[in-house]
């Protein structure tokens, strides 16, 4: 039985690899500048965990297939220099893999995380409740209102605690249930959680980030393809979890500018 098992190991592996290498799981289309670089690190990161993967299941089957009908008694091949240098092996090409995928993954995540939106940068404050997504725009003044916790109302749709009356800034701010952003122009996202953990993930902008009680995070991109796009929360954060999402917009810059004309009415 134990070289029939190795047999039927060897086949499932291969097979479980076939639609991989046949790319029979197309990505969703790229509307970023920075998408490529995330599908180049995926591909690579699928074919060095593939290899791997595929290579532990030969190694497995061909243990299967040497030690199946030893007789009672009969004396163990031992691996050359015993189980501490195996595990030192495994530990070693372990830990060159991981040490790889980091090398590997480092241009693609810099571009995002650890470079600074550029000066013009379109600014946008997103805010993620209980089970949904708020923006905000600065209005014709360019100023953002101060935030005030203890006058948040939903009742009253002051998602944000603005204070029109005594903070001039925050009289002309735009609040949106959709993000909505011109095509081809840098967006600076500026995040906060209001309750409990949430994310905000775009597939075809290639982006997922958590948003963290208590911190503010700050993400940056460029759409550039026009078109309406699911925005999802990919966190775990309550009952209404399975229905929190809204849309990205991508306009062209005149439809934008006659949006911003009109929110601001």
């Amino acid at each position: 039985m134990g070289k029939f098992f190795a047999v039927v190991l060897v086949i499932i592996a291969v097979a479980s690899a076939y639609p991989i290498v046949m790319h029979q799981f197309p990505l969703p289309q790229d509307i970023s500048t920075h998408g490529h670089l995330i599908d180049d690190q995926l591909n690579e990161t699928m074919v060095e965990a593939g290899i791997s993967f595929v290579g532990a299941q030969l190694v497995l089957a061909f243990f299967l297939w040497s030690f199946t009908g030893r007789k009672p008694g009969s004396a163990l091949k031992n691996f050359p220099g015993g189980a501490r240098v195996l595990v030192i092996f495994a530990f070693v090409i372990v830990g060159l893999e991981v040490l790889a995928l980091g090398v590997m993954g480092q241009k693609a995540w810099a571009n995002v995380y650890f470079s600074a939106p550029s000066a013009d940068a379109l600014q946008v404050q997103v805010q993620a409740e209980q089970f949904a997504f708020y923006f905000r725009y600065p209005g014709p003044d360019g100023k953002f209102g101060q935030i005030h916790p203890e006058k948040i109302d939903e009742g009253s749709q002051n998602y944000f605690g603005l204070d029109p009356e005594n903070d001039v800034p925050a009289r002309d701010d735009i609040v949106s249930g959709e993000l909505v952003v011109p095509v081809n122009r840098e967006v600076h996202l500026m995040m906060h959680g209001k309750d409990v953990g949430h994310s905000f993930y775009v597939r075809e902008l290639r982006l997922q980030q958590d948003f963290v009680p208590g911190l503010d995070l700050s993400l940056h991109f460029t759409a550039t393809k026009i078109g309406k796009y699911e925005i999802v929360c990919t966190q775990l954060c309550g009952l209404g979890h399975y229905n929190m999402k809204a849309y990205l917009n991508v306009m062209s810059q005149g439809d934008y500018d006659n949006w911003l004309k009109q929110q601001s009415q």
